[in-house]
């Protein structure tokens, strides 16, 4: 594929983008970057939460992932739709009651100081690595498909990738992004609908033969009950998956400050609940054409990448297929990675903003110069943290996003947990040893689990057990009065 055509297809894409933000971020305010005003349409919140939740790492990954795991995944989504009704009647109309603009004053206002900067903290750093990994794959596929050939560098592929973010948020911000996610969910569903097409096409399969294939595949196999050790055991997933769903969405600043932009509890609800039903037939699809690919590379004889990321971006833009889907590869992971990083530059500019440095009494000037110095150093934060990831990086990427989510989240869902079920006071100033010590003890009943624990495997519900230890850390030191 040339180049300089992907460059092309990039330049009308972003021009589109930043268009949307011209006229969305019109006489635009804090009130607008941080909340949009509060007048945003539920169901262009709900359709672009679709490629925020699913992110550069569904589009490639998850097809990719169904060569080790088949469709073990769609237990989690499964689980999904637990967290997302917990969310939907439990924590959003908390948020719109105590009307927060971060979601982290929570903890101030129920425990103090140190519990508030510590959550946001956890907040601040799990959304860094998290969208650091999202970016980290499309500049990483960019890399391969566009730049080495020109002899660009990978650190200038990032600091491309950030900026392009950066132009398009930096002035509307929320505001602007709840209209670019819409219109990113619209591309990467295309592009994955037409890719499944176009590859069954060239299978010879009409639709009724490629949903035999994809049935009869032994990858398509979704439900494991028979060895509770084995990571892909379906309670432990199932579990998993609502609990992933609640913290890494609904004590998530960067999803619920979409959330929170609705014009009230009723309509953020709608939007909550046809985003996660929407979210099963969407993952289903993306796993579909993971069987696809299996199958096309079986029959042309390509050898399965070892680290399976790669199978999606090779068979799509090494000539294996119609050059058409190379085309709507590009504009589809673009699509993808894009609606949840601008939305995660968003969210750490507020939670910095707001949590770290608690502007209080500034005037409206003010504080638009304090936002705008934050949102240009949390993008070259990520740009470092791209490029030290770069350096180490050997697994599946969605595999390692929700290994970190596991130790980085755990304490955010203990604390919640502790102040939602509780009416007890904690010690504040030990809530920070607390959620530090919770995660460290996870990492090393893991990283021994299969002697210590008679190989039992951990699998995603190390969140739970990370949580459950941060809970307990905050009852036994609980204020006795």
């Amino acid at each position: 594929m040339s180049p300089y055509l992907v460059i092309f297809i990039i330049v009308i894409y972003f021009l589109l983008l930043i268009s949307i933000s011209y006229f969305t971020s019109k006489n635009a305010n804090n009130e607008s970057f941080f909340l949009g005003n509060r007048k945003s349409p539920w169901y262009i919140v709900a359709f672009g939460m679709i490629s925020a939740s699913l992110s550069g790492v569904t589009f490639i990954s998850v097809p990719g992932w169904v060569v080790d795991s088949n469709f073990s995944y769609m237990q989690m989504v499964l689980g999904y739709l637990v967290g997302y009704a917990i969310i939907a009647n439990v924590l959003m109309p908390m948020y719109y009651r105590l009307n927060l603009t971060s979601i982290y004053t929570y903890f101030g206002q129920r425990f103090g100081k140190y519990s508030y900067k510590t959550g946001s903290s956890f907040f601040l750093l799990s959304r860094i690595i998290g969208a650091s990994f999202r970016l980290f794959l499309v500049a990483n596929v960019l890399q391969i498909t566009v730049f080495n050939s020109l002899n660009i560098p990978f650190w200038i592929t990032v600091v491309i990738t950030i900026l392009l973010i950066w132009l398009y948020t930096f002035k509307g911000g929320i505001k602007t992004i709840i209209w670019t996610d819409a219109l990113q969910t619209i591309f990467m569903l295309v592009a994955v609908a037409v890719t499944i097409v176009l590859i069954s096409k060239q299978l010879n399969l009409d639709f009724k033969g490629m949903i035999n294939t994809i049935t009869e595949s032994n990858h398509s196999k979704i439900f494991y009950f028979d060895d509770f050790k084995g990571a892909n055991y379906f309670f432990k997933q199932f579990l998993a998956g609502a609990f992933i769903a609640i913290v890494m969405t609904g004590m998530d600043q960067d999803m619920m400050q979409k959330n929170l932009s609705c014009r009230n509890i009723k309509e953020a609800k709608k939007n909550m609940y046809w985003m996660s039903f929407a979210l099963v037939p969407v993952n289903l699809m993306f796993m579909s054409l993971g069987v696809l690919l299996v199958v096309f590379a079986h029959k042309n004889g390509i050898i399965i990448p070892e680290r399976t990321d790669d199978l999606f971006p090779l068979i799509a833009t090494q000539g294996y297929l119609n050059p058409a889907v190379a085309i709507f590869f590009i504009i589809g992971l673009v699509a993808a990675a894009y609606s949840s990083a601008d939305s995660a530059l968003t969210a750490l500019t507020t939670s910095f903003t707001v949590d770290i440095l608690n502007p209080r009494n500034k005037t409206e000037i003010e504080l638009k110069a304090i936002r705008k110095k934050v949102h240009v150093g949390v993008s070259a934060t990520l740009v470092v943290v791209i490029l030290i990831f770069n350096s180490i990086n050997n697994e599946s990427v969605i595999s390692a996003i929700f290994k970190v989510a596991g130790y980085t989240y755990g304490p955010l869902l203990g604390m919640y947990a502790f102040g939602l079920l509780t009416k007890y006071k904690t010690k504040d100033k030990l809530v920070p040893v607390i959620a530090i010590v919770s995660p460290v003890i996870c990492y090393i009943l893991n990283y021994y689990s299969g002697s210590i624990l008679g190989g039992y495997q951990f699998g995603f519900e190390l969140l739970i057990l990370n949580g459950l230890l941060t809970f307990i850390g905050l009852f036994l030191f609980r204020e006795k009065n």
